[in-house]
């Protein structure tokens, strides 16, 4: 069977994409259905109805076969969302609904390590870090308040999983979708062994788990239900893809560990690819790449971009209001407010902890902008938040070279933010490197392809794959002198600002419980 076109199905959480791709990286189709990214029966709360992106992923394909004849496609892939979770029954049907990525609830109270793993995590002063990971694992949730759902539970998957059952009729998922409160050993690429501490602090069984494989292997083929509901043919080979950030590093063209993949997105991240197991920040793992065997070293800012969203929502009322006008998005018109205040922001400095990380910087982090004067207005604001985001990303890189050793020379840049020239400009500056835009900005499904061309045989391996499906649309030189300036803010200014402010924000929450 001719694979020269390759479905992928690409599920993110505020829309899902049916994706067409031929051999050389070209998108030749592409249909998008767009949802509600999630419901919230209270504050913190973020569920879905997996339903709905099964709906969603029908309504994608059905309406792709408008555009390109369903018997050319010779193979079907899938790349999603990660850490969102679904419950099954036997038969697939959801007992309850997703709890997405997003979702903040937690499980406090509960019962901490004993025996050996609780003496270890307490020498190590890792007790925390551990007990971050039981609250925050949707498991415990479900199995706390809801022990009905979770003692009906036949399967707990992930929402890659739930939606691979759908089209092939097997609970099976990739090794590179395993990303979450999981019990999953990331450094041997399986579910964790029997002595292993998560399932001392997870409810989870092995048998609820699904079988797991590599990316780019043939899990199944499309079923004819599946194919009743969604126009797939029937019995078209449906190989492994990875995680959405995964798919997104070798989307970008990013298989070395000397280029780092920056992932402009709700939550930011910088990425590099590893043969080896290292962790950039200790006890969070390396996840899965979309490369068998091989890991993707990830720093991320878990707010990212989501904070050019506040910024529209609290002060872009004037662009919001004109762009309403002219049909086109708010953030369009904050391009020239990136142009309007110069490099640095006039000292304006900006942490970009909104939300903080379990480790990095620590469960304690608030976000912080110092250096205001009589000065600055929204145009300087807009612009410390797009220069902090790329500094804590820079300071990224340096935890992951520091592992590595291997120093980085080169930047992929996706996601959303990758759009803006200005906000590529900067970020080359903050950096002191080239930053590449890649020429499709849909590079987590065009990563997917990429394994199911090498997975079909199309190639030989994943280094000439991306030889020929990823291309460079733009680079962007930096400007040494923007460089000197920025470089004298991040040594100076922003890599001192947490250490300086951590007691004060310990006083924070010690006073008024925020962040809990």
């Amino acid at each position: 069977m001719s694979v020269e076109r390759i479905l992928s199905i690409d599920c993110g959480t505020q829309s899902l994409k049916a994706l067409v791709f031929d051999l050389e990286g070209n998108l030749l189709a592409r249909r998008q259905v767009v949802f509600r990214p999630y419901v919230s029966p209270q504050p913190g709360w973020a569920e879905q109805d997996p339903e709905v992106f099964w709906q969603a992923l029908c309504a994608a394909c059905k309406a792709l076969w408008q555009d390109i004849e369903p018997q050319s496609i010779g193979v079907v892939t899938l790349t999603s969302q990660r850490g969102s979770v679904v419950n099954v029954d036997g038969t697939g049907k959801p007992l309850r609904p997703a709890m997405l990525w997003l979702d903040q609830r937690k499980t406090h109270g509960q019962r901490f390590i004993g025996g050996p793993w609780g003496w270890f995590f307490r020498v190590a002063g890792l007790r925390e870090t551990v007990s971050y990971f039981q609250s925050e694992a949707e498991a415990n949730w479900i199995a706390a308040y809801q022990p009905d759902v979770w003692r009906a539970t036949h399967k707990y998957l992930l929402l890659s999983g739930f939606l691979t059952h759908r089209l092939i009729g097997r609970f099976v998922d990739s090794i590179g979708c395993q990303v979450g409160y999981v019990p999953f050993d990331f450094k041997r690429f399986r579910w964790a062994a029997g002595w292993d501490w998560k399932w001392l602090v997870l409810p989870v069984k092995p048998e609820m788990l699904p079988e797991v494989m590599p990316p780019a292997s043939i899990l199944g083929e499309i079923t004819r239900e599946a194919s009743r509901q969604t126009g797939i043919p029937e019995g078209l080979p449906f190989v492994s893809g990875a995680a959405d950030k995964a798919c997104e590093v070798i989307g970008s063209g990013g298989l070395s560990t000397h280029v780092a993949c920056l992932s402009y997105g709700t939550t930011a991240t910088i990425n590099v690819t590893s043969h080896r197991y290292l962790e950039a920040i200790p006890l969070i793992p390396p996840y899965p790449a979309a490369v068998p065997d091989h890991y993707t070293m990830e720093v991320q800012v878990f707010r990212g971009y989501w904070m050019v969203s506040w910024f529209r929502d609290e002060f872009g009322y004037p662009e919001t209001l004109r762009a309403r006008e002219e049909g086109i998005s708010p953030e369009v018109l904050f391009e020239s407010l990136l142009e309007e205040a110069p490099v640095g922001s006039m000292g304006l400095m900006l942490q970009p902890y909104w939300t903080p990380g379990v480790k990095l910087p620590g469960p304690e982090a608030k976000g912080a902008i110092i250096g205001f004067g009589d000065v600055h207005n929204r145009a300087h604001l807009y612009r410390s938040i797009l220069e902090g985001l790329a500094y804590a990303l820079r300071e990224g890189k340096e935890r992951i070279e520091k592992k590595t050793r291997t120093p980085v020379t080169a930047l992929r840049v996706s996601g959303g933010g990758s759009q803006s020239r200005n906000a590529m400009q900067l970020t080359a500056d903050v950096f002191g490197l080239p930053a590449a835009r890649p020429r499709l900005y849909e590079t987590s499904g065009l990563g997917a392809a990429i394994d199911a061309a090498v997975g079909m045989g199309a190639f030989a391996d994943f280094e000439s794959a991306a030889a020929a499906m990823t291309h460079v649309a733009e680079v962007f030189e930096p400007d040494m002198k923007h460089h000197a300036t920025y470089n004298a803010l991040y040594h100076d200014v922003y890599k001192p600002l947490y250490r300086r402010l951590k007691p004060l924000y310990r006083k924070i929450r010690a006073i008024t419980g925020y962040p809990a």
